[in-house]
């Protein structure tokens, strides 16, 4: 459950973006830095004083991840990229864990896209649930039975209350499941995939290959959809507001950065073997060009819990290893 901590104040670019309370009623690129409206072309390469520099600190992070999950008796997967510089940290970023409820962020993404590219009135339609297929942790969904929610609200709903039910009304809009592994395609990611419905994907064990991805994989996914040209800028933009807005990170990526720090994110959580999930978009500057986070966790014992302060302690890490702290 979330922990309920300072929330970082949003961007100027994004003063002007409302999010409706629930409780009323294909390629990657550098085209933007979303919320602070920072322009990137190509990721420039660093220079050689800086890139002699960043081995060294990246090793040192290494070794404090190392360190780190010896103590957490589990798996750290991390992956942290400065969409400035190009400068990466990474640990495990190449083995597979659990998608959990990081996917929406990419399920939202789709149905923007769908919406942009291919069906207009998308985000306007209306969406209707029965009692049947409610699912558990549905805070919002679950009092709109009646009524509905549109697509842009289920949006909403699907990234800042992390609603299953919200989750499984934009899967049937891309086309299920399948429908979201192929826009990860699309995103140059041939790695993740989603093969489930909320809640049944959850059911995850150490050798399960569905409804999976890699730190290194969702990170550049995310990279495209929040910072990229995979969306179209005005939606990129609403996708970050959704991000920012997010109720369930407080106790995570968002407490191992400064308070000062803008961050958006979109969790995953696990009642089997402690899996706990992170994935964002910080921007550690109203100025400055934004730096993209993958943390995935899982612990060794198949009843233990996830581990918020480790995906934190993780996070503080990744920043460090960048020089951002």
């Amino acid at each position: 459950m979330p922990t309920q901590l300072i929330r970082r104040a949003p961007l100027p670019a994004l003063a002007s973006l409302v999010l409706i309370p629930l409780t009323g009623a294909a390629t990657t690129g550098h085209a933007s830095a979303a919320p602070s409206a920072t322009t990137l072309t190509a990721t420039p390469a660093a220079a050689p004083a800086a890139a002699t520099r960043a081995a060294p600190d990246a090793a040192r992070a290494r070794k404090e991840l190392r360190t780190l999950e010896a103590s957490f008796k589990g798996r750290i997967g991390a992956y942290a990229v400065d969409t400035a510089t190009g400068k990466t940290v990474t640990y495990r970023s190449g083995e597979r864990f659990p998608l959990l409820s990081t996917f929406k962020a990419i399920a939202a993404a789709a149905v923007l896209h769908k919406a942009r590219t291919s069906d207009p009135g998308l985000l306007n339609k209306v969406v209707h649930w029965t009692s049947a297929e409610l699912q558990e942790h549905s805070p919002g969904t679950e009092k709109h039975v009646q009524d509905g929610l549109t697509v842009a609200r289920l949006c909403e709903a699907a990234i800042t209350r992390s609603d299953n039910t919200a989750a499984n009304m934009l899967l049937k809009q891309i086309g299920g499941p399948a429908g979201l592994t192929a826009y990860f395609h699309t995103l140059k990611d041939p790695v993740s995939r989603l093969d489930r419905w909320e809640t049944e994907l959850n059911n995850w064990s150490p050798k399960e290959k569905r409804d999976t991805t890699t730190p290194a994989s969702m990170g550049r996914d995310l990279r495209a959809v929040t910072t990229g040209d995979a969306l179209d800028a005005k939606d990129r933009e609403r996708l970050n507001a959704w991000l920012i807005a997010n109720k369930t990170g407080d106790a995570r990526i968002r407490a191992g950065l400064p308070k000062t720090w803008t961050v958006g994110d979109k969790t995953g959580t696990n009642s089997k073997y402690g899996a706990g999930n992170d994935v964002a978009v910080v921007w550690p500057g109203k100025s400055a060009a934004p730096i993209i986070m993958s943390i995935y966790t899982n612990r060794r014992a198949a009843d233990a819990p996830a581990d918020d302060k480790v995906i934190a302690d993780t996070a503080a890490i990744l920043a460090r290893g960048l020089g951002k702290l």
